[in-house]
């Protein structure tokens, strides 16, 4: 029989791999959401259409419009209590009708996602630097990083995104690099909008590494000088192994919410999932179909991102370290 501490421990972990898998509705969403993504993907950039031709469906819409109708009729037939058919039979007018456009807003989604990772990616070696100064450096350092997240996390993300490419040359320098704007290379927007992405990350990314760092005992670094080892050398060796983890939890906000802060892009005429899902609508006028499955295709990601990061944060987690029962 285990100690008591043992057995919380046990608890604790079991409690926390069950998180992941006690969600199998959301987990097969995914799943499904993520083959459909891959084999879009690699259907239209890849195969260049072997499949099928690109920008149509891989799914017919005749079955739809059909039950739809057929429903539609009884529904009407039924009279006042036929509404709960009525529901039924718009819904499938709804997937009729959002289907076609699929293949498109597939194509903004990998724009969104490539937006989503490079920021959050590119703003953590932004954001561990000002975090390890703003806790463990002298007044300057403290004051250069305090000044960074003040200014990114006080002004609008959508300012910073209109000064980046109207008011700097970014835009006519990263024009006249190779290979941009071909292939899988996106654009020039596209690359600004990711600096403006990594800039505004790294000042919210280093608030909760901040948070973190200060939840590690300060014995920890007095232990590592202790052994031999130089501040710099116990920060990174036993302080920010130990505060990362402590920040899985910030870091899964933020994923979330570039995910839907990607959506800004389009002003700068970024083509992703919400500038192409406007751009259909206002050729079509179905701003009701189109805007709704682009929020499906939002939230199908956003659930990505909360499923990965509870992953990562069940791989990473060390038994005694920053857990707690659930």
């Amino acid at each position: 029989m285990g100690t008591p501490e043992s057995t919380t421990t046990g608890r604790t972990i079991r409690g926390r791999a069950a998180g992941l898998t006690d969600q199998p509705l959301t987990l097969l969403t995914v799943a499904v959401f993520w083959t459909w993504l891959v084999v879009r993907w690699t259907n239209d950039f890849l195969l260049d259409g072997a499949l099928i031709e690109r920008n149509t469906s891989f799914f017919p819409t005749a079955p739809f419009e059909s039950v739809a109708s057929t429903l539609g009729s009884l529904a009407s037939s039924l009279g006042p209590v036929g509404f709960p058919v009525g529901w039924v039979a718009g819904f499938f007018e709804f997937l009729a009708a959002s289907i076609p456009y699929l293949p498109q807003l597939a194509t903004g989604v990998w724009a969104t996602i490539l937006l989503t990772v490079l920021g959050i990616a590119l703003g953590f070696f932004i954001a561990v630097p000002l975090s390890v100064a703003r806790v463990y450096g002298g007044s300057a350092t403290r004051s250069v990083a305090l000044g960074y997240t003040e200014l990114f996390r006080g002004t609008p993300l959508l300012a910073q995104l209109f000064v980046l490419y109207f008011a700097t040359p970014l835009t006519a320098i990263i024009r006249e690099l190779p290979t941009v704007g071909t292939g899988f290379i996106p654009a020039q927007a596209f690359w600004v909008a990711v600096i403006a992405f990594m800039l505004n990350s790294a000042a919210y990314q280093s608030e909760y590494i901040r948070s973190a760092l200060n939840s590690v005992p300060e014995g920890q670094l007095t232990a590592a000088r202790a052994i031999g080892l130089s501040k710099v050398d116990g920060i990174r060796h036993v302080v920010l192994p130990q505060g990362l983890r402590y920040a899985i939890p910030g870091w899964s906000n933020e994923l979330v919410y570039l995910i839907k802060y990607s959506s800004l892009a389009s002003f700068i005429t970024v083509r992703e999932l919400f500038e192409r899902t406007d751009a259909i609508a206002s050729e079509t006028y179905r701003y009701t179909e189109l805007f709704v499955l682009a929020g499906l295709l939002y939230l199908a990601l956003v659930l990505s991102a909360s499923l990965l990061m509870e992953y990562v944060e069940d791989r990473v987690a060390i038994p005694g370290l920053g857990t707690t029962s659930r």
